[in-house]
């Protein structure tokens, strides 16, 4: 994913599979099957796959407004707005 953020959601990301390698501000972390992390909102995130085994996860978004127009892109490998 983009590092990005968003201003009315939250997120909590479960890896089903694989390994997770996850930044929520300035830390940064692995994560492997059956553990979570949680993305309060206006907090800088991206989830990458570090590993060559496809990661799965489960994203559960909460908030007021699940809308694609409130992510807000810093950096993003596929030239998105």
């Amino acid at each position: 994913l983009s590092l990005q953020m968003h201003y009315h959601r939250s997120e909590h990301w479960i890896v089903v599979r694989g390994t997770a390698k996850v930044t929520r501000g300035e830390e940064v972390m692995l994560l492997s099957s059956n553990e979570s992390t949680y993305i309060p909102p206006c907090t800088k995130h991206r989830l990458e796959n570090p590993g060559t085994t496809p990661l799965v996860v489960i994203e559960v978004q909460n908030g007021e407004y699940l809308g694609e127009d409130d992510i807000v892109r810093f950096e993003d490998d596929y030239d998105r707005a």
